[in-house]
C-alpha cells in the first residue's frame, strides 16, 4: 500500500496519502555489508493514544481467518503468522520505516564476502517459557528442522523456500552460530527477521521433538515470545496469556520487560458484518480485516482506523504460461490491458489501499513504476487479440481453433477487497472477449486446489508478503516458487533466463546493484513475458476502540502486542 504516514498520531487521526520517501540503509558488518530494504510508513505504527501504559486486561481481537495448528513454523495465513509472532521471537528485527535489519535475539552478525555464511552472536539471557535456555544448539536444531523438515514427525520443510540452498548451521560456541548456504543468498538477513507466513520463530527442544499431530496441543508449543498459549479451538479462537519474566523485545521497539496485557483472545469471525457489529457493541476491542464499506462508518462512530500496506508483492494474477489459453502471450498482454484500474480504485478500494503499478509494492526497495504497461487500454487489448487470431464468438467470447477464450482463476477470500476487485476485472475482460471464470475460496480450499495449479488453473491470484526484492525470487523463480509454472510447455519463454535474471537479486548486497537486479526482474515479468497481472496493493486494516493503544505493525504488516495496552485496564 502506498502513501501512508509512518505513524498514527492522535485520537481521531487517519493516515493520509503522501508521496513515498524511499531510502537506503547500509549495514556495515564485521565481514561484509548488509543491505536493508526501504519500507512503507507505519513502522512501529501503533494505536493512537497517550499517557502511561496500564498493565493488565484482556484484548478481544477478531480475524477473518483461523489457525489450522498452533505450530508457529507451519502457518500460512495472516491469523497464523500474527499469533506466531507473539509466541515466538526471531534472530533479527526489520525496521518497518527504514528496512534496516536490527538486533533481536542476535546482538550482532557478520557476513562472509561471497554471501554464503552468516554468523550470529546470540543474547545470553533468553529462555523458552518452559525455562530451557536459548542457545546455539537450539538455533541449529530449529533451522535444521524448519528448513529440511522431519518426515518421521510429519514436519514439512516449511522454511525451504525462504532459505534456498541451505547447507547447515554450525555451532561455533554456546552463543554463536554460522548459517551456511550452497550459493549466495543476499536475502538471508531479511529472512531471519521474516514475520509472515511460516516464519523462522524459535521453538523449544521439547516442541521440536513433537509430531505435527502432537503440536495441535497448544500447551506443548513452547516459544521464547512475550505470550504463551492458553488454549486453541480450531475455527473458533486462540487464547494467549502473558509470559512471565519476558524481557527481550527488539531494542528498536523500546519496550522493556513483560507485555502489558494479561491475555489476548483471537476470535475467528469470517463475516465482516459480525466483526463490525461486535466491535460496535463492545464485545470486541479491535478487529483486523475491516470491510472496505465499514471503514468510514466506524471512524465516524469514534473508532480508530489504523493500517499499513503489506510490503512484498501486489495482489497478483499469476498467469500460467504452460497451459491453454494463457500460454499465448497475446492473451496475457490483453489481460494486463483489458481492465479499468480506476473503476477498481473508485468502487472497491479505500484510501487504505492503492492500485498496483508493479508486481512489487512501492514500499519494497527496488520497486519500479510500470504504470505505462499496467494501464487500461481496451482497444489495444482487442487489437492484440485480433492480431493473434482470436475471433469473437456468438456470445461475445473469443475463440481460436474451435476453443473458447476461457481463463480459470483460483483465488483466496482472505482479504476483504479480493473478490469484488476480481469481479470488476472479470466484467471488463468480458467486454474484450475473455471469459474470466472465478473461484475465490477460503485458504484451506485454495491450498487444496493450488496443488494442481500447474495443469488446471490459468490464473492463481494471491500475494507474497516480504519486505525485500527477493519476494520476486521467492514467488517466481523456476528454481523456487515458480509462480507462473514455467516448464517445457511454457511457449516462448526462456526458462533458464528467467531463473538467471531473478537469481541475480540474491548475488549482491550492494544497494545499486540490487536495485538494478530488481528492475531487470520486474521488466522480465511484466514487460517481456507478461507473466503477471498486478491488481492492487494490499493493506492490513484494523479498527479498534479508543481505549486500545500500542498495536505494532512490523515490516511485513503483521501485528505485535508486546507494547499494546488498554487505558481502562480491563
Amino acid at each position: 500500500m502506498s502513501d501512508l504516514r509512518s505513524t498514527i498520531d492522535n485520537a481521531g487521526s487517519r493516515r493520509s496519502k503522501l508521496p513515498w520517501i524511499v531510502g537506503v540503509v547500509v549495514l556495515v558488518l564485521v565481514a561484509g555489508i548488509g543491505w536493508a530494504v526501504a519500507s512503507s510508513g507505519g513502522g512501529a505504527a501503533e494505536a493512537a493514544g497517550s499517557g502511561e501504559p496500564v498493565r493488565g486486561g484482556t484484548l478481544e481481537f477478531a480475524l477473518i481467518d483461523y489457525q489450522r495448528s498452533p505450530d508457529p513454523q507451519l502457518g500460512t495465513n495472516y491469523a497464523e503468522s500474527i499469533i506466531a509472532n507473539n509466541v515466538t521471537d526471531k534472530l533479527a528485527w526489520q525496521d518497518p520505516d527504514t528496512g534496516e535489519i536490527t538486533p533481536w535475539l542476535a546482538e550482532s552478525w557478520e557476513v562472509n564476502d561471497d554471501l554464503t555464511a552468516f554468523t550470529f552472536h546470540l543474547r545470553d539471557d533468553v529462555t523458552f517459557s518452559d525455562g530451557t535456555p536459548f542457545d546455539a544448539e537450539v538455533v541449529k536444531a530449529n533451522f535444521d528442522q524448519y528448513i529440511q523438515g522431519d518426515p518421521a514427525l510429519d514436519i514439512n520443510a516449511n522454511g525451504a523456500p525462504l532459505f534456498p540452498g541451505y547447507a547447515g548451521t554450525d555451532v561455533v560456541d554456546e552463543h554463536t552460530v554460522t548459517i551456511r548456504f550452497e550459493a549466495p543468498l543476499a536475502s538471508a538477513l531479511q529472512a531471519v527477521s521474516f514475520t509472515a507466513n511460516a516464519g523462522p520463530g524459535f521453538l523449544a527442544p521439547s516442541t521440536l521433538a513433537l509430531s505435527a499431530e502432537e503440536r495441535t496441543d497448544p500447551t506443548k508449543v513452547i516459544g521464547t515470545g512475550p505470550f504463551v498459549y492458553e488454549s486453541w479451538e480450531e475455527q473458533v479462537s486462540t487464547v494467549l496469556v502473558k509470559r512471565e519474566g519476558y524481557d527481550w523485545s527488539p531494542p528498536a521497539l523500546g519496550h522493556d520487560g513483560e507485555a502489558y496485557l494479561d491475555r489476548i483472545v483471537f476470535n475467528t469471525i469470517p463475516e465482516a458484518s459480525v466483526r463490525t457489529g461486535s466491535l460496535v457493541s463492545g464485545t470486541l476491542d479491535a478487529t483486523l480485516d475491516v470491510g472496505t464499506t465499514d471503514e468510514q462508518p466506524l471512524e465516524d462512530q469514534g473508532f480508530e482506523i489504523i493500517s499499513r500496506g503489506v510490503s512484498g508483492t501486489a495482489i497478483f494474477f499469476n498467469l500460467n504460461a504452460s497451459i491453454f489459453p494463457t500460454n499465448d502471450i497475446a492473451v496475457r498482454r490483453a489481460i494486463q490491458l483489458g481492465w479499468n484500474r480506476e473503476a477498481v480504485e473508485q468502487t472497491v478500494l479505500t484510501d487504505s489501499y492503492s492500485i498496483a503499478t508493479s508486481v512489487l509494492a512501492p514500499s519494497v526497495r527496488g520497486y519500479e513504476d510500470h504504470s505505462q504497461t499496467l494501464r487500461y487500454d481496451a482497444d489495444e487489448a482487442r487489437r492484440i487479440l485480433d492480431e493473434a487470431g482470436w475471433v469473437e464468438g456468438s456470445d461475445g467470447i473469443r475463440e481460436k481453433d474451435g476453443r473458447r477464450l476461457e481463463v480459470k482463476l483460483l483465488g483466496i477470500n482472505n482479504l476483504v477487497p479480493n473478490k469484488p476487485a476480481y469481479e470488476s476485472v472479470q466484467q471488463d475482460l468480458a467486454e474484450i472477449g475473455i471469459d474470466l471464470q472465478l473461484t475465490v475460496v477460503p485458504i484451506p480450499d485454495y491450498t487444496a486446489n493450488v496443488a494442481n495449479a500447474a495443469t488446471e488453473w490459468n490464473v492463481v491470484a494471491a500475494n507474497r508478503s516480504r519486505n525485500d526484492p527477493a519476494a520476486l525470487t521467492l514467488q517466481y523463480s523456476p528454481a523456487n516458487g515458480n509462480g507462473s509454472y514455467l516448464g517445457p510447455d511454457a511457449t516462448g519463454v526462456d526458462v533458464d533466463r528467467v531463473t538467471e535474471v531473478l537469481g541475480a537479486i540474491e548475488t549482491t548486497l550492494d544497494p545499486d546493484e540490487r536495485d538494478a537486479a530488481a528492475a531487470a526482474a520486474q521488466d522480465l515479468l511484466l514487460e517481456e513475458y507478461a507473466l503477471v497481472n498486478p491488481i492492487y496493493n494490499p493493506s492490513q486494516v484494523i479498527a479498534h476502540a479508543d481505549h486500545v493503544h500500542g498495536i505494532v505493525f512490523d515490516a511485513q504488516s503483521r501485528n505485535h502486542f508486546v507494547d499494546t495496552w488498554k487505558s481502562n485496564g480491563e
